[in-house]
């Protein structure tokens, strides 16, 4: 759709009301906003309409949380149900049982369950049940890995090359002015894929840590897969040193049937878990060893680690993730895998074809380009300077004037009512730019 990227007048209407209620417009940081946000009217499938009228090919799918696109029939269907019985309960329901027994079922680390609100406080909660298991306070965690909005989990979060220090010890960097210094002591950086240096730093702190978060194939930090040897590394030394390992698969449980450390063959103590699982609805998960859940455990008095939330387990987040998590069976997976390979071996045609200054990462339903010859090997080497920052706004600009919403260094996601079809058009859309740019870097 030509000249979809700049917005139309009713979107620009709309913000300009969003400015005077909320600080910058928008109430989330992660809008692209570029200047003026996008404006969603509604989305049906794998694609969304703007208030403009303007069509897109959904490949965000609210940051990779929609598998099954837009407006899924089964989740509409039981939440019109839902709606109809009750939203949210003081008590428990019949639904989230059903859930965690899927889950249960289905992920192999997975033995017993606690549901809260979203993937940032599944991870709060997975760092404070490692914590209350092992009396330690200070944690490890990748340089560059997103685990949400809380504050040791966000150390290094956005390290620079003038703050993030030497490649064997990665220095612990604050997110945000007024960080306090005694978080960035209790927490220990470590560099993805680097399996020398993950055994070594696991070994030197191993006696203060409570848990090791790793996420088997980060967003943000460039979404590369992790090797046999780093992953043997961590669980290895984790063991030794009775550190608890906390895969984070907020975002990479759609990986496989059984999630991403299954795919990658680690073998967590605690996993996170959020986003399909909701059906499109805020949810986060807990999930792991029996005896390291029974911190929760509140059954003969108060347990070791307190945890609510008046909206945990609600019944429409329980509701839709069931109905969405029940179709997400061996073969939508098998559907979803056989078009990112589309999609990823299409790029990457493309980019032999042109020798331009691009690669393509990713796996299952996942992929992102990177404005780089080669694909890098952990956070240090995706990172985007000027140059490359402004080649990676063309291709998302372009993508939308083509009608495709593109994210901006991150996960693309596939969903399940996409078809070859849909992958080829990306396929096309990313070789046209290749070709309109092609003067560029040459």
């Amino acid at each position: 759709m030509v000249g979809a990227s700049k917005v139309g007048q009713r979107s620009k209407d709309r913000f300009a009301r969003a400015q005077l209620v909320f600080p910058d417009g928008t109430s989330r940081v992660s809008i692209d906003r570029g200047p003026v946000p996008r404006y969603i009217e509604r989305g049906t499938g794998s694609y969304v309409i703007d208030v403009d009228g303007n069509r897109f090919l959904d490949l965000n799918a609210n940051f990779t949380t929609l598998i099954h696109g837009h407006a899924f029939g089964p989740v509409v269907e039981a939440l019109s149900r839902q709606l109809h019985l009750g939203t949210c309960f003081a008590n428990p329901t019949e639904s989230e049982i059903a859930l965690a027994e899927l889950l249960c079922n289905r992920i192999p680390c997975v033995e017993r369950v606690r549901f809260v609100n979203t993937g940032t406080e599944a991870v709060l909660f997975a760092i404070k049940a490692a914590r209350a298991f092992t009396g330690r306070s200070k944690i490890a965690k990748l340089e560059g890995a997103y685990h949400g909005a809380y504050d040791w989990a966000e150390v290094s979060l956005a390290a620079t090359p003038d703050t993030w220090g030497s490649p064997r010890a990665p220095r612990s960097t604050p997110f945000y002015r007024g960080m306090p210094a005694s978080v960035l002591d209790e927490v220990i950086v470590m560099r993805f894929n680097d399996a020398d240096a993950a055994r070594r730093l696991l070994s030197l702190h191993g006696h203060h840590l409570a848990a090791v978060i790793i996420d088997p194939m980060p967003s943000r930090a460039g979404l590369i897969p992790p090797t046999p040897e780093f992953i043997a590394a961590v669980q290895e030394t984790a063991r030794m040193g009775g550190v608890l390992v906390i895969a984070d698969e907020v975002l990479n449980l759609r990986q496989s049937f059984e999630g991403a450390s299954a795919r990658y063959g680690l073998v967590p103590d605690l996993i996170t878990m959020g986003k399909i699982i909701g059906g499109g609805l805020p949810i986060g998960a807990i999930g792991g060893r029996q005896d390291v859940m029974e911190v929760f455990d509140g059954s003969a008095g108060p347990p070791l680690l307190p945890q609510g939330g008046t909206f945990s387990a609600n019944p429409l987040s329980i509701t839709a993730g069931l109905a969405a998590m029940r179709h997400l069976d061996h073969a939508a997976l098998a559907h979803l895998e056989e078009l990112g390979n589309v999609v990823r071996n299409g790029i990457a045609g493309a980019i032999s074809k042109s020798v331009a200054p691009f690669c393509v990462s990713g796996a299952a339903s996942l992929f992102r380009v990177h404005p780089m010859d080669q694909v890098p090997n952990d956070n240090r080497e995706a990172y985007l300077g000027p140059h490359a920052s402004k080649r990676m706004k063309q291709l998302v600009n372009f993508f939308a004037d083509n009608g495709i919403i593109l994210p901006y260094g991150a996960a693309a996601s596939i969903s399940t009512p996409m078809n070859r079809t849909d992958a080829i058009f990306v396929v096309e859309v990313f070789a046209r730019f290749l070709h309109t740019h092609r003067a560029s870097w040459k």
